[in-house]
């Protein structure tokens, strides 16, 4: 009986302690999460005149995509003068993957490519049938944000780094790219993006001359350059003490940490910090 006892109080505490190890770990790192600045104004890419030469030519084109193309041709030029992504290829992904803005997944998450949430995100995330039954995807409080991370994955896996050695007016060598890198598994990918961008002549986006488009942003905005959503990897948390004429600024600056970014981990709804207020670094 007591060699009974004593096995089973062992096994009690090698249990405990592989709990308590999960624990640490998870403490130690909480993951991936998104900051998300709102979106600043963009100036027009001609967008409505050419949808309006489109329809005027051909009445029966599609008015959801027509609409989409309205409303988010200014992102993705925006996303192609940042990451070298053919706008065309970005907004036709977009309609694509999205089913012109009104899948389940864009209405209710913002999501309009799909993006999973993938090891470490603690982000805010829905669930959804996709190639297997209730996989777990990243919500965006701004749509803006998912486009952002679409340029992300692309830019930062290394199966993707040869389609930014061809012309960024080259969008049949891109779409074909895509598929060949392992970004979709439908042998009919390239064909459809393509067709999009020929049927509603897409590739007039990837015109647009980023001097240019710059200006006009800042312009719109007061002279203020947007703020791009910023990925944080999560880690055991710093702590600062405010002291006497510290502003978020002037503590963003010391650290290296924006201010945006600052208001979400400290659930700030306004700049105002108090003395001896304890503020969350990473």
């Amino acid at each position: 009986m007591k060699l009974k006892g004593i096995v089973f109080l062992c096994s009690i505490l090698f249990l405990a302690s592989c709990g308590a190890k999960k624990t640490v770990v998870n403490k130690e790192n909480p993951g991936v999460v998104i900051v998300e600045p709102e979106p600043v104004d963009l100036p027009s890419v001609n967008e409505k005149e050419i949808t309006k030469k489109l329809v005027k030519k051909n009445p029966n084109l599609n008015t959801l995509t027509i609409d989409y193309i309205r409303k988010y041709a200014p992102i993705a030029v925006k996303e192609m003068h940042e990451y070298k992504i053919p706008a065309s290829i970005t907004l036709a992904q977009g309609i694509l993957e999205s089913g012109k803005g009104r899948s389940e997944l864009a209405l209710k998450s913002n999501n309009h490519f799909g993006i999973k949430c993938h090891t470490g995100w603690t982000g805010d995330s829905v669930y959804h049938d996709d190639d297997e039954k209730g996989e777990c995807f990243r919500k965006y409080v701004y749509p803006e944000t998912s486009y952002n991370d679409h340029s992300l994955f692309l830019t930062q896996r290394r199966r993707y780094a040869f389609l930014f050695g061809y012309k960024i007016t080259d969008y049949k060598r891109w779409a074909n790219g895509l598929k060949k890198a392992g970004y979709a598994t439908d042998p009919k990918y390239p064909a459809k993006l393509i067709k999009i961008i020929k049927d509603y002549k897409l590739y007039e986006f990837d015109k647009i001359s980023k001097r240019a488009y710059s200006k006009e942003i800042l312009a719109l905005n007061d002279g203020e350059s947007f703020e791009k959503p910023t990925v944080i990897q999560k880690t055991e948390p710093k702590f600062y003490e405010v002291e006497k004429g510290d502003t978020l600024y002037s503590i963003g600056r010391k650290f290296g940490v924006s201010v945006p970014v600052l208001k979400k981990l400290n659930n700030l709804k306004d700049n105002t910090i108090s003395i001896g207020q304890k503020l969350v670094l990473n």
